[in-house]
């Protein structure tokens, strides 16, 4: 088993952190995650500039891209064998709804996806980072609930989850309920200043 492991928060973050921690055991774990935040992202590529791979003193290899290009780069240039599964995050923050159209996270995942891999990605539903191993520990349950009913197979169509988790202490015991995705469109008005 080989698992890809992207974000969108940065290689620095401790959600990438966590769910690396938390796949040990499941099989072989490259991760490949963008330098710098590149939240909002949604699936862009970068066309028009060079991309570099780096290694950071954590381990983890990042680009000076998007998500979209780590898992890209990854499938198309980087990994020797094709990855059995990607997920991405644990994500600063819900994806929800429309935001999922915009969502570097979920967009990471999706790039699996389109190129055949099953793909999941993970959010903790409040930005802040709280009650982070608990999220890591649904994640690593999801993971093997999902691996138990639907090993992954050439055969077997791909599939893309988007995985909400609330940020409680308890977050490992609660219900998971698979759902449509709904609306939801949160943003920010502009912030006008007139130089």
């Amino acid at each position: 088993m080989r698992i890809l492991i992207a974000n969108d928060d940065g290689y620095l973050a401790p959600g990438l952190a966590a769910l690396v921690q938390a796949m040990q055991g499941l099989g072989t774990i490259d991760v490949i995650a963008p330098e710098q935040n590149a939240s909002g992202t949604s699936n862009a590529l970068s066309l028009h500039r060079p991309l570099s791979l780096y290694q950071g003193i954590n381990g983890f290899r990042y680009i000076n891209g998007t998500p979209s290009d780590c898992v890209h780069v990854a499938l198309t240039g980087v990994l020797a064998e094709r990855p059995d599964l990607v997920l991405s995050g644990i994500n600063n923050g819900a994806n929800m709804g429309d935001d999922t159209l915009y969502s570097g996270t979920v967009a990471a995942a999706m790039e699996g996806y389109l190129f055949g891999v099953p793909a999941i990605a993970f959010s903790q539903v409040e930005k802040g980072w709280a009650h982070l191993d608990e999220a890591a520990a649904v994640a690593r349950a999801v993971v093997e609930t999902v691996l138990a009913s639907a090993p992954p197979s050439p055969s077997r169509p791909p599939f893309l989850l988007n995985v909400n988790i609330p940020n409680r202490a308890d977050a490992v015991q609660l219900p998971r309920h698979v759902t449509r995705l709904g609306r939801r469109h949160a943003s920010e008005p502009v912030i006008q200043q007139k130089s």
